[in-house]
């Protein structure tokens, strides 16, 4: 190492952290510019990630793919990032007095500039059995849903044979994914969430109500303003514990042998937090993605920049690549936000495929998309136009204020959404909203 290199470590070897070590990277010989499309900054700095997961690196926005049975684990690979990721390494401290991140298998690395990207942990909800006195053991048969290790599990639990009941816990985005891929796998499946529909951060009641009626159609069970208590378990020959069923609030018992808990995921910063930095829902950032140590900055899930936590796969690359213009001493304006794009796919098993959760053999409910960004809620004086085609089974709605697109919501048709995505992102004077919304202003 040359006198002028710098030496950054990044903890998380997800998509936000290989994007930051490919930027940096990129024809400096470290074999990380692969990652994600775009000119890197040729920093020629040392760049060294700490990767949790033995797996190798993986995009987890495919993972209800694979749990649906759609990819092989493999399809969903990122660009191999060479020697310059430690696998399987947990960081469990940061010195900042020292400069030195402690690492779990007793090795320390050294840094110039600390980078978190820890991501997120999947949020597991109090349930009464859930974990028994002093314990931290999920009982078989309960699985969270957030890493591949979470989706081989359930895929070899429904795979036990067809029809096996499962529960899944959470009607958001993770949620409604989960359900679809386990339908597709023909697992019986409940869905229960606490809110009034389906998706409420991101879909509005009219949208939401066509996403319920689709996922009816595959055999999907729904029961919304439903709160599960608890989990009920049976003692195996060896004292484990398996699940057997939930119960709601209201006293209602439902069989249940797989449950998935679905119920949102919360920013990691444990390591930030004993490090002594700002730290609020995530890591508090500024527009340098700098937290309370400028040594030490932070990009991702974990990170809370202008007090919103995106947990998004397009805000994370958008931070990854401003930071590495600012390491890499490039005049740059600094991170200022992301305006970010929900887009989601259900699709049905093909036609002449029988599942034990399709409504009839041999027929198919077909594919249905979904976008929503921005405020899909109006607000008093904003102006709302919607087109709704109950025969085609399509919805499109857009909330003005102004002269300006704040927000929408698009189901069963998406011609139109990047048209409309970038109307929004670039806050354009709306000039034709109409032209916009049909199909010859998306094409």
């Amino acid at each position: 190492m040359t006198s002028e290199q710098q030496r950054v470590v990044v903890i998380g070897g997800g998509l936000a952290g290989l994007r930051l070590a490919a930027r940096l990277g990129a024809d400096t010989g470290t074999g990380t510019g692969g990652t994600g499309a775009g000119t890197g900054t040729s920093t020629g700095a040392q760049v060294t990630v700490l990767g949790e997961e033995s797996h190798v690196p993986y995009n987890r926005v495919l993972l209800a793919e694979v749990l649906a049975g759609r990819y092989a684990p493999e399809v969903t690979a990122l660009p191999d990032p060479g020697p310059v990721l430690r696998r399987g390494v947990r960081a469990v401290r940061v010195d900042r007095a020292d400069r030195t991140v402690h690492c779990d298998d007793g090795s320390t690395e050294r840094y110039d500039t600390l980078v978190l990207a820890t991501g997120s942990n999947a949020v597991l909800p109090p349930l009464r059995g859930l974990f028994e006195p002093q314990g931290r053991e999920l009982p078989d048969g309960v699985h969270a849903f957030r890493t591949m290790d979470d989706c081989l599990a359930l895929s070899a639990a429904v795979a036990v044979r067809p029809g096996v009941r499962a529960v899944v816990i959470g009607g958001g985005l993770l949620g409604v994914s989960a359900a679809r891929a386990l339908a597709e796998r023909g697992a019986q499946v409940v869905l229960a969430q606490q809110g009034e529909r389906l998706m409420e951060r991101q879909l509005d009641a009219e949208a939401s109500a066509l996403l319920h009626a689709h996922l009816t159609a595959l055999g999907i069970e729904i029961h919304t303003q439903c709160r599960v208590r608890g989990l009920t378990t049976t003692r195996g020959p060896a004292g484990g514990r398996r699940v057997n069923g939930v119960e709601f609030a209201d006293g209602y018992r439902l069989d249940g042998e797989v449950v998935v808990l679905a119920c949102g995921v919360r920013p990691r910063t444990g390591l930030a937090l004993a490090a002594g930095l700002d730290v609020r829902t995530g890591i508090v950032v500024d527009d340098r993605l700098r937290t309370s140590d400028p040594r030490v900055h932070a990009i991702g899930d974990c990170a809370e920049h202008a007090g919103r936590v995106y947990g998004l796969a397009g805000p994370a690359l958008d931070q990854a690549d401003a930071l590495a213009q600012q390491l890499s001493g490039a005049t740059a304006p600094g991170y200022t936000g992301t305006r970010a794009l929900t887009r989601l796919t259900l699709t049905t098993p093909a036609a002449g495929t029988a599942t034990a959760n399709t409504a009839t053999a041999g027929t198919t409910t077909g594919t249905l998309d979904l976008a929503a960004f921005g405020e899909t809620t109006a607000l008093p004086g904003d102006d709302v136009v919607r087109l709704a085609d109950a025969t085609r089974r399509t919805y499109r709605k857009v909330v003005v204020r102004g002269d300006r697109l704040v927000g929408g919501v698009l189901l069963g048709e998406l011609s139109t959404v990047g048209a409309l995505a970038r109307s929004w992102q670039d806050a354009e004077t709306l000039t034709d909203l109409f032209h916009l919304l049909t199909d010859d202003g998306g094409s």
